[in-house]
Order: C-alpha cells, then sequence, then structure tokens
C-alpha cells in the first residue's frame, strides 16, 4: 500500500510539475516583454516577502507531521483527532496573523521601494496577491497536513494543480488583453477561494470521522517552536537573496537573479515532488523497525541521488542557450553570464543532495537538537551575503549561500547517520563524491562536443534526449557500486508489477 500510494504521489506530481512549469515559464516572459524587467522583479521581491510570512505558521505543520505519522501508521483515529484539532487551533491564530501582516505589507513596502511604479498599484498587488495565503492557513492548512501524513499528498496536488492551471491561464489572458497588474495578480485571491471549496468537499466525503472539536493534544506538537527554527534556516538560504539584492541593488539586478532561479527552481519542484512522495512512507516505516527502515533508507538515497545529480546535470548544460532564447530582445539588463548558473547549480546541489539526510533528521523528531546547527547557517548566510553583495553584486549573494549551505549540508549528513542512523557517515558521503564524478565527467563531454542548440524544440529536444542518457548512466554505475540498494528497489518494482498483475486476472 505504501510503494502504491508513493508511485501514485509520484506520477501525478510530476505530471502536474510539468504543466505548472510551462505556463510558469511562459507568464514571465510575457511579464517582460509587457512590462518590463522592473515589474518582474517587483512581483518576484513582493512574493519572497510573502513567503517569509509562512513563518507565522511556527513551525506546526512539520511538527504536526511527525507526531501524526506514527498515529496514523496505528490507524489510532482518537489520537489523531487530538493533534489535527491542536494543528487547527495554531493554524486558525496563524490566518489571523498573516491578514494583518499582509495590510502592514501593504501600507509600508511601496513607501521604502525605489521603483517608478505607481505606489496604489504596489499596494493593491501585495493585497490580492496576499489574501490568499491568510485564508488558506485559516480554512485548510490541517487537512493538507493529515492528507500528507496519509500519504495521499496527490489529492493536494491534483486539486492544487488544477487551480494553478486556471490562475495561469486567466493571467496569460489578461496579459494579452492588455489588462493593468492588479487585475492580473487578483486571480490568485478569486481561485484560492475556489479551492478551500473543493478541498472542504473531499474532506466531508471521505472522512467523515475527523473531528477537530475534540481536546487537542498541544502537547504531541511541543517541537513545533524547534521546527520553526529550522523553517526559519530554509527561508533564508532559498529567499534571502531576493531580499538582499531588493535592498542594495536594484529591480533589474533582481529580475536577473530571478530568471535564473526560475529555472532551476522548476527542477525544485520536480524534486520536490519526488522526495514528499516517498517522504510518509519512511515515516510510517520508521517507527516499524531500524532494519526494514535502513533497507528502505539506502535504496532511496541512491535513486534520489542518481535522479538529483541527473536532473542538474542536464540543466547545467542547457541553461545559457536556453537563457539567449528567453531573454532575446530585452536590453534592459543583460541576462547572459557563465557565472550565475554554475554558482546556482552548485548551490542546488548542495540543499538536493542532502534532501536524504534532512528527512530522517524530521521523521525522528530532531528539531531540538539540531536548532542551533540551524541558527548557525543563518548567521553564516547573512553575513556573508550582506558582506560579500557591496562587492561583488548578485555573485556575493550566490556565495553567501553557498558558503552556510557548505557547513549545514556536510553537518546534516553527519548528523543524521551518525546519531539517527548509528553507522559510518562515509556510505552518504561516498554517494556524494561518485555523483559528483559523473557530474563532472558529463558535463566535460558535453563541452567539448559544444552542444548549442538554437531554438525551444531542439532545446527541449536535447535536453530531453541527454536527460534519459544521463538518468541510464547515474543509475547504472550508483546501482554496480550500490548492489544491495539496487536488488531492494527492484525487488520493490517486481512486487509492484506483480500485484498489479494479479489484479488484472482476478477482475478478468
Amino acid at each position: 500500500m505504501k510503494a502504491k500510494r508513493s508511485l501514485i504521489n509520484l506520477a501525478l506530481g510530476l505530471i502536474s510539475q510539468l504543466l505548472i512549469i510551462a505556463l510558469g515559464i511562459l507568464i514571465p516572459r510575457l511579464l517582460l516583454v509587457n512590462f518590463g524587467s522592473e515589474v518582474n522583479g517587483l512581483l518576484s521581491s513582493v512574493g519572497q516577502i510573502i513567503i517569509y510570512m509562512s513563518l507565522l505558521e511556527a513551525g506546526v505543520g512539520a511538527a504536526s507531521l511527525q507526531a501524526l505519522y506514527k498515529q496514523v501508521a496505528g490507524a489510532n483515529r482518537e489520537n489523531i483527532n487530538s493533534i489535527l484539532s491542536a494543528t487547527s487551533s495554531y493554524y486558525k491564530k496563524t490566518g489571523i496573523y498573516y491578514f494583518i501582516c499582509i495590510i502592514l505589507l501593504s501600507v509600508f513596502y511601496p513607501l521604502f521601494i525605489d521603483s517608478s511604479i505607481d505606489k496604489m498599484t504596489i499596494m493593491f498587488v501585495i493585497l490580492v496577491t496576499g489574501m490568499g495565503g491568510a485564508i488558506n492557513f485559516y480554512f485548510q492548512g490541517t487537512f493538507k497536513v493529515f492528507l500528507i501524513a496519509e500519504g495521499k499528498s496527490y489529492v493536494d496536488t491534483s486539486i492544487t494543480t488544477l487551480i494553478n492551471i486556471v490562475i495561469s491561464g486567466l493571467k496569460i489572458l489578461f496579459i494579452l488583453k492588455g489588462y493593468n497588474l492588479i487585475a492580473i495578480q487578483s486571480t490568485h485571491f478569486v481561485l484560492m477561494i475556489v479551492q478551500i471549496i473543493i478541498y472542504q468537499i473531499y474532506i466531508n466525503r471521505n472522512y467523515q470521522w475527523l473531528d477537530l472539536k475534540v481536546k487537542p493534544d498541544f502537547d504531541a506538537i511541543s517541537q513545533k517552536k524547534s521546527v520553526m527554527v529550522h523553517q526559519i534556516s530554509s527561508l533564508i538560504f532559498n529567499n534571502t537573496d531576493v531580499l538582499i539584492l531588493t535592498i542594495f541593488t536594484n529591480l533589474k539586478v533582481v529580475s536577473v537573479y530571478v530568471l535564473y532561479n526560475m529555472l532551476f527552481s522548476v527542477l525544485d519542484k520536480v524534486i520536490s515532488t519526488v522526495n514528499s512522495s516517498v517522504t510518509f512512507a519512511l515515516g510510517q516505516t520508521f517507527h516499524e523497525g531500524k532494519d526494514k527502515f535502513l533497507k528502505l533508507f539506502n535504496a532511496y538515497e541512491v535513486c534520489f541521488m542518481s535522479f538529483v545529480f541527473s536532473l542538474f546535470t542536464v540543466a547545467y548544460i542547457f541553461i545559457l542557450p536556453f537563457m539567449e532564447l528567453y531573454t532575446s530582445g530585452i536590453k534592459d539588463i543583460n541576462y547572459i553570464d557563465f557565472w550565475i548558473p554554475t554558482l546556482f547549480v552548485i548551490i542546488k546541489l548542495l540543499v538536493n543532495a542532502r534532501a536524504t539526510s534532512n528527512n530522517v533528521i524530521n521523521i525522528a523528531g530532531h528539531f531540538k537538537k539540531t536548532q542551533s546547527r540551524a541558527i548557525l547557517e543563518c548567521t553564516i548566510n547573512l553575513v556573508c551575503s550582506i558582506t560579500l553583495v557591496q562587492f561583488l553584486g548578485i555573485y556575493g549573494v550566490l556565495l553567501g549561500t553557498i558558503a552556510a549551505l557548505l557547513y549545514r549540508s556536510i553537518d546534516i549528513v553527519l548528523y543524521a547517520n551518525k546519531k539517527i542512523l548509528e553507522r559510518n557517515a562515509w556510505m552518504t558521503i561516498r554517494r556524494w563524491l561518485t555523483n559528483i564524478v559523473i557530474f563532472s565527467i558529463i558535463v566535460t563531454a558535453a563541452k567539448a562536443m559544444s552542444i548549442h542548440p538554437t531554438s525551444y524544440i531542439t532545446t527541449i529536444l536535447s535536453a530531453v534526449i541527454l536527460l534519459g542518457l544521463t538518468i541510464v548512466i547515474f543509475a547504472s554505475i550508483n546501482a554496480v557500486i550500490d548492489r544491495e540498494a539496487f536488488k531492494y528497489t527492484r525487488d520493490i518494482i517486481v512486487k509492484l508489477i506483480n500485484q498489479q498483475k494479479r489484479k488484472k486476472s482476478i477482475s478478468t
């Protein structure tokens, strides 16, 4: 059942991401052409600040997930309801605080930003963009957490994908029709309400036993404050760069950063979908026995790292040719730069290659024990980025993020292996080194071949073909080196195939 749900989560997640990616790449291009780099930088800057407001959630979601895994695995409905009741109580307060913060941001942000865009326009753009988040926390945050713990993140994925497609479609239509910026951004707010209605209907039909009015178990999610420290760390290395560039440079430089980050974030979303589709199985298996968990974890770490390095190998090879096509005709600032994608790839590999070890820390609930390390990561990032941006501009913030990630990624791997898995960290480090070597060889070979497609179609086709070859190369080499993990993965796949065959034979 766990493997089947993981595959459903993965399949629907990847399909949804492909659709959202296609629309998500098109919209910034239309904004650049129709409104210019300054508007694109503004929307990205506002979006990043609104993301910071998710800190108001104060770690409730992750703490609730960690508490729910064991209860869901044991089908203990009474405990599930008491945990969700506590979660709901916190989320309702978060929704109110979020609403107040959006109001304050809409008033004060236009006063401090250096922009030729009308201040009233900026204010209303912030309001219509941010209000959906307040409604989301208040009405549906609790149920999202529960479905993730259940292994049904595909439900949230399906609903979110549908809404995102409609939002993106309306945005494209409004831009092409010449609507103003406020009307374009208002689609977020209207369709968030529709999403809440759809979500509520699903929960009422499928989980009538859920009761958020029972006595809340606040102790079960007592680690929420420690979780928040980790969330702050995560937000800093994911979002601080835009804020620092907004303050110390200008919105056109922000636009350059945002475009590169957007393209790499496309892969982040795909990787996150893969990771989250399996996390619930890891979380539930963790409470069923160490040996069983280690076999699943090793198999997943090998497969996940192979997948991550494959994606970023191809991305690194094709990013500049794609960017040349994407920004053709835009002359207000230069978007083509060799060092920016190089630094971005280093960042993304450090973030994503450590994800499996970070999962172990989260599942085991070691939030408080590792919070001082997360605080140090924040400090390194802020100090280095703010210092270096003065001299190196956009390169400075990227180098500051790399400095923080080098420390924290190594620390996460060492901690997860030694403190929780109780084994030598060399196994994970060896996998990192193996994939880095493969990455370097493929990139060097690609440069020697001088791959440089001249259209979107040839770029996409070439990237897909190379990705297929790259995945085979990474998977084959890792399978030879980690034979036990490969055998375990193969056995799971064979078991699923046999189950499907038996179902078909019974139905016929």
